[in-house]
């Protein structure tokens, strides 16, 4: 009898939290905050900080590991943009606050680098918990600089709660921050053999990966991976299942990760959006895994990615099937 994963229990309670972004445990208080809290914060010497320029975190690197929350003496000389901070919670020590700085990349005082956010989770270059918080601040920070001015009226917004949401006092139009929902699937073929994975042309050499798009507005979750599918390989989708989500903060995208059941083969692809799709089995898939980024071969993308997350957990899903058949 064929395995399939649309049968069966996931090898994972709750494998969302296996993904690079999702360790975040700051206490937010969202619902619960006053309007002289950012102030408090900024004054108290215990605070730390994200400082952001050009969507590029500062991060200390003259230590024995690099550091990314700084005090505010670190950030001083940065030209931080106090009036676009966002208090993005607490610890049990203390706040936290994601802020701009107006000093370019390369302009950063030593002993400060600024270090993509691709390049921060790819090298570790934090623990768990710290780039969950960094996430949500980079994303705030991201929201707040793109609404300085009302699309309504086009007055300046100010900031409320803390830098949660902003409002303006000229016409009242109030805007929270946002989260664009991508669908990201990992199609496989009836059988339970094969996977389908894509190649985009700004991929590094030889990376493969999922299929993935954003939701349209009146549009399902499901529908939208049918969609896609069908417009970047030329495959018909089935069954969809829900797998795992991870926050990813270029700039405040949610990514939906889901399994998804060919019902036909032949891949037609957009060569607008691809340079290559074709199907794996799981002896291809699972090398791809072992080669992450590697430049002679087929490779995945990194752990802490979810379409690696999603590779990874059919190949489990299908040995745990295997064992209770």
């Amino acid at each position: 009898m064929t395995f399939s994963l649309f049968d069966h229990d996931a090898p994972h309670g709750e494998a969302s939290r296996l993904v690079a972004f999702s360790s975040n445990r700051l206490e937010r208080r969202s619902e619960h905050r006053t309007e002289g809290e950012l102030g408090d914060a900024l004054r108290d010497p215990a605070t730390r900080y994200f400082a952001i320029t050009q969507g590029r975190l500062a991060m200390r690197v003259n230590g024995s590991a690099p550091e990314g929350l700084l005090l505010a003496d670190d950030i001083a000389a940065m030209q931080p943009h106090h009036e676009h901070a966002v208090l993005i919670g607490w610890d049990a020590a203390a706040a936290r606050i994601a802020i701009p700085v107006r000093t370019a990349p390369d302009d950063l005082p030593e002993p400060f680098k600024a270090i993509d956010t691709r390049s921060v989770y790819r090298q570790a270059l934090m623990d768990e918990e710290t780039l969950g918080a960094y996430a949500l601040g980079t994303s705030l920070v991201s929201w707040a600089l793109a609404n300085r001015y009302c699309g309504t009226c086009g007055s300046p917004m100010t900031p409320e709660a803390g830098g949660y949401r902003r409002k303006c006092k000229a016409c009242n139009h109030t805007v929270f921050p946002r989260t664009d929902p991508v669908a990201i699937m990992l199609t496989i073929d009836e059988a339970g053999d094969r996977c389908l994975l894509g190649r985009s042309p700004h991929f590094p050499p030889g990376m493969y990966s999922c299929l993935a798009g954003f939701i349209e507005p009146g549009e399902t979750m499901e529908d939208a991976v049918r969609r896609e599918t069908l417009e970047e390989s030329g495959i018909t989708v089935g069954r969809v299942r829900y797998h795992a989500s991870q926050p990813w903060p270029m700039p405040h995208s949610l990514m939906i990760g889901v399994y998804a059941e060919a019902k036909s083969l032949t891949i037609v692809p957009d060569t607008a959006e691809l340079e290559d799709c074709r199907w794996f089995d799981r002896s291809e898939t699972e090398a791809m895994l072992a080669n992450v980024l590697g430049e002679d071969k087929a490779s995945a993308p990194p752990p802490g990615a979810i379409a690696h997350r999603l590779m990874r957990d059919w190949l489990d899903w299908d040995r745990q099937g295997s064992r209770s058949q």
